[in-house]
């Protein structure tokens, strides 16, 4: 066999294993890995660096699959490579396998990334070839001069966030960035013609990428084409591969079923089509389809010898660089190892009753002198939701100058959160994310992927509550916070909260929220911070020791002991009800104040410490700008929730504070009627 045979050889073999994982589990998308298996077998067997000793290796390619319906197709390669078994494979989405439905994140086996929302998988990518940028610009290119690619369907590059990824990757003239677009015409339920007529090619070219179109099943044009997207040195290149859906695929009577919807998302012989004829057709043995051919065998074992040739040659390089470079090669091996930045969090100075968005601004100032791998970006806010405290200390990148640190996204919510989580995915990066606490609706598919994948994504949301007044109730988030907590309450796989919510209630509290999402390397961290000034809450000695109780979830702010009542909130309704609690104390009733910036972080605590600071059956009044749910939980049977059940209205805030009974003196009435109920 000449070496294109042998690659055809492969991809038929990747074919028969998708095939075969999905008929076996009664359950997957064939059609799709089908069509695709030859743009991945030429890229894994020819052109993927990777050290298959060190899978973690910092300078090694990184492949991103979008369409994770298509992971039988990552699977069966991956297989080819060695890292994943055959008895594995006939695994396919079996409780306890390895090979689930849609891929997980899972550097030692090869899949850099969870995917499964469409459109997410190649933004990730994106992100990683901005860290690579960012990570190439402060380490030297020795060390970080590899390629990121990334794998879109037809799907993908209908979901809306492909529009800001590709407009992003464009306009910072991402070279590092080879995405291959698997042009099927198939989609679940249509074609692809009947809900999208778009010049795909011009739309990229139009944002500033190379794009190459070729036949996508032929492995010659695809080795041409990766080729020459190597080669790119300004642009990031899109392959525009038309491809089979099913390539292979047959009936009784080796009637074709290519090109058939029904292929796309079921097993072979739920579309009609015959698992048997099938494998005979791509060259394979029907009672044996878990196998991969010994030509095949031979191929990725040859790929394998070259990847110990190269990496060696890389290595040699990484450790001459690390001799000159000492400095540099410690700063990649602290980068890289997920490591706390020290920051003297004692010595942030803060301005007094400023809004905690403020505050934020400040400590990102510290951040952005201190933590040289840390990349902020905002959605087009800068200068609103403050994250140009850090903005003023660096600059933005721009396209062939990434010595800056900050991403300026534009109006692109989304899209910017699946770019950090990029970032984060790439590795040596710490990134946070900011915008209006409402647009935080934007992001909700991204929060979700980043949770469930364990990242540490700081994302930053301001103008918290309906006190961004006069814009009125499109901007005036209620049940947000609500919707966000709910990732506290949920537990990932390694039994974590699979996300730090925090809503500090004054300045020195939010730095105090900070050093907890810098510290926080296993979840991401959302911050919620006020527009309006907040006043500092009481403190018998330093405001910011006392505020650093808030490393518990919950804390005693003031009290009498004992207290008749307990008054509890978050972010700037804390200080609401210390001016409540004053009105109360004047008929001598007993207060204890406690601030809860983060219930999920709180019901982590011993037992006993909840209890000593909230006992039960104690009277307990919660205040909050949102849903009342949001105490709900906190307050117990024999408590009284102030919250909002209602859109908010387009008025200056202190006259919707009135309005909505967000007072001092309603605190104090509504206490009293807690207190005088049963």
């Amino acid at each position: 066999m000449n070496d294109i045979q042998v690659l055809n050889k492969a991809a038929d073999n990747i074919r028969i294993l998708a095939a075969s994982m999905v008929e076996k589990a009664h359950s997957g998308h064939p059609g799709g890995a089908m069509g695709g298996a030859d743009f991945v077998n030429v890229l894994f067997s020819e052109f993927l660096v990777y050290d298959p000793k060190n899978p973690r290796w910092e300078g090694r390619d990184r492949f991103f699959l979008d369409p994770g319906h298509m992971s039988p197709m990552l699977y069966s390669v991956l297989a080819l490579s060695g890292k994943f078994t055959i008895d594995e494979l006939r695994q396919f989405r079996q409780w306890g396998s390895v090979t689930p439905g849609h891929p997980e994140v899972d550097v030692m086996r090869g899949i850099e990334n969870t995917s499964g929302p469409l459109g997410q998988g190649h933004t990730y990518a994106v992100g990683a070839a901005i860290a690579a940028k960012f990570l190439k610009a402060r380490l030297g290119e020795e060390v970080m001069n590899h390629t990121i690619y990334a794998y879109i369907s037809d799907g993908g590059i209908q979901e809306e966030i492909s529009q800001g990824a590709g407009r992003v990757a464009g306009t910072l003239g991402l070279d590092n960035l080879i995405m291959f677009y698997d042009a099927n015409n198939i989609q679940l339920s249509t074609q692809v013609d009947e809900v999208d007529t778009e010049n795909v090619a011009m739309k990229y070219e139009a944002w500033g990428w190379k794009v190459i179109q070729i036949n996508g099943n032929d492995a010659q044009e695809i080795r041409e084409a990766l080729t020459e997207a190597k080669a790119e040195t300004s642009r990031p290149t899109l392959i525009i591969g038309t491809t089979v859906m099913g390539k292979g695929a047959r009936g009784e009577n080796n009637s074709s079923y290519e090109n058939k919807v029904s292929t796309h998302g079921q097993p072979l012989s739920a579309a009609g089509a015959s698992i048997q004829e099938t494998i005979k057709n791509l060259g394979g043995d029907p009672e044996d389809p878990f196998a991969i051919f010994p030509e095949v065998a031979d191929l990725y074992a040859k790929r394998a010898k070259e990847l110990e040739q190269i990496v060696a040659e890389r290595y040699a390089i990484k450790e001459a660089w690390a001799k000159a470079h000492p400095d540099l090669a410690a700063k990649l091996e602290r980068w890289f190892s997920g490591e706390v930045p020290q920051i003297d969090w004692a010595s942030i100075e803060q301005k007094a009753n400023q809004p905690t968005r403020a505050a934020s601004a400040t400590v990102l100032g510290v951040l952005a002198t201190q933590v040289e791998n840390m990349i902020v970006a905002s959605a087009d806010l800068s200068n609103s939701d403050k994250t140009d405290g850090f903005l003023k200390k660096t600059h933005a990148f721009v396209k062939g100058d990434f010595s800056g640190a900050f991403f300026q996204a534009g109006v692109a919510e989304l899209t910017m959160a699946c770019i950090c989580i990029g970032m984060t995915l790439h590795g040596g990066i710490i990134a946070a994310c900011g915008t209006f606490f409402v647009f935080s609706d934007y992001m909700k598919p991204a929060l979700r992927m980043a949770a469930l994948m364990e990242l540490p994504v700081k994302f930053i949301w301001t103008h918290d509550a309906f006190r961004v007044g006069e814009d009125g109730p499109t901007h005036e988030p209620v049940e947000q916070e609500a919707q966000v907590r709910l990732l506290e309450k949920l537990q990932n796989h390694k039994g974590r909260n699979s996300m730090l919510v925090l809503r500090p209630a004054d300045v020195e509290e939010t730095t105090v929220a900070w050093k907890l999402a810098m510290e926080n390397i296993y979840t991401p961290t959302g911050l919620i911070l006020s527009r309006q000034n907040v006043n500092n809450l009481p403190a018998q000695k330093d405001r910011y020791q006392e505020a650093l109780q808030a490393e518990k979830g919950a804390y005693i702010v003031n009290e009498d002991s004992p207290a008749d009542v307990i008054l509890l909130a978050s972010g700037s309704e804390v200080a609401t009800l210390v001016e409540g609690a004053a009105l109360l104390r004047e008929e001598g009733i007993k207060v204890r104040i406690v601030s809860v910036p983060s219930e999920g972080l709180f019901r982590t605590q011993s037992p006993e410490y909840q209890e000593s600071i909230l006992p039960s059956g104690s009277k307990i009044f919660g205040l909050t700008a949102g849903l009342p749910v949001n105490l709900q939980g906190l307050v117990g049977p024999n408590g009284k929730v102030w919250g909002l059940n209602s859109f908010g209205f387009s008025a200056p805030y202190k006259v919707l504070d009135e309005k909505l009974g967000f007072t001092a003196q309603n605190v104090y009435n509504q206490v009293k009627e807690l207190l005088a109920s049963k």
